[in-house]
């Protein structure tokens, strides 16, 4: 059982952020005082207000109902991209610590020559050919950043496939399926765990690149990322519609970063 006194601060941190963010987001529909989406002329550029407490933005709609509904599309890229990376990443991972041989070196030389070409930008080239959606954005994010999770993965696979609880398993006839489902994969969960969550740091601020760069989520679904580009239009004379979506994006970065360095500490056996 863990103990309070037994989690790190920067866990205690993190997770204290994550459950936050992921709270007002899962609220959004019930808490946000306007709704995001609708168009009011008479209020636009309206600064911060007890009527609109972070502002309205240049076509007068709440910019914090805006930031609310745009917190559940950062959260839902972040964790299906990463559930996508995840997957593919352990499928690789495991074949190649697992068999080794021809077949560990010929996936490790795909993963490093997918790794020589710069995310972002194999992104934005893949983006270009499809029609710019959250669902696209979804699946190409997960398409490409699987490669840290099968290099992390091959590398417990082979640390623990000649370790003597492994090989007293093989010799008492266990399956390859069983080794690497019930002796492999469970010990090796916990660098997995802690990749996962600062991957969705990761994909988090891809998707608002993408989303500013305008070949994210599309207007007018609200997203951090387009609300940012609504801020650089009209910086000069609102502020407010840079800072506030801006903040949210460092704030949840930053909780699942502490996260995730929680984790790695904590689930250290070293520490």
């Amino acid at each position: 059982m863990i103990s309070a006194g037994s989690v790190n601060p920067l866990m205690r941190w993190g997770g204290g952020i994550v459950a936050v963010v992921a709270l007002l987001a899962l609220l959004a529909p019930w808490i946000a005082p306007y709704d995001p989406v609708a168009i009011d002329v008479r209020q636009m550029l309206q600064p911060p207000s007890w009527h609109h407490w972070c502002g309205t933005d240049n076509l007068g709609r709440d910019v914090l109902s805006r930031m609310l509904f745009g917190a559940r599309v950062s959260l839902a890229v972040g964790f299906v991209a990463v559930g996508i990376s995840v997957v593919i990443g352990i499928a690789f991972g495991v074949v190649a610590g697992f068999v080794g041989g021809r077949v560990d070196a010929v996936i490790m030389r795909f993963t490093d020559m997918v790794l020589c070409f710069p995310t972002f930008f194999l992104i934005l080239a893949v983006i270009a050919f499809l029609e710019p959606s959250i669902w696209n954005i979804m699946i190409v994010i997960g398409l490409t950043s699987w490669m840290g999770v099968a290099r992390l993965v091959r590398a417990e696979l082979l640390s623990l496939r000649h370790r003597e609880f492994v090989l007293a398993a093989e010799a008492l006839g266990a399956s390859s399926w069983r080794l690497v489902s019930r002796y492999c994969l469970p010990n090796a969960i916990g660098p997995i765990l802690v990749s996962s969550v600062l991957g969705v740091a990761g994909a988090v601020l891809l998707e608002s690149g993408l989303s500013f760069l305008g070949l994210g989520v599309q207007p007018p679904d609200p997203s951090w990322g387009n609300m940012l580009t609504a801020g650089k239009d009209n910086i000069q004379i609102a502020w407010w519609l840079s800072l506030y979506p801006g903040l949210a994006i460092l704030i949840t970065v930053l909780g699942y970063n502490l996260l995730g360095e929680g984790l790695r500490d904590w689930l250290d056996p070293r520490q």
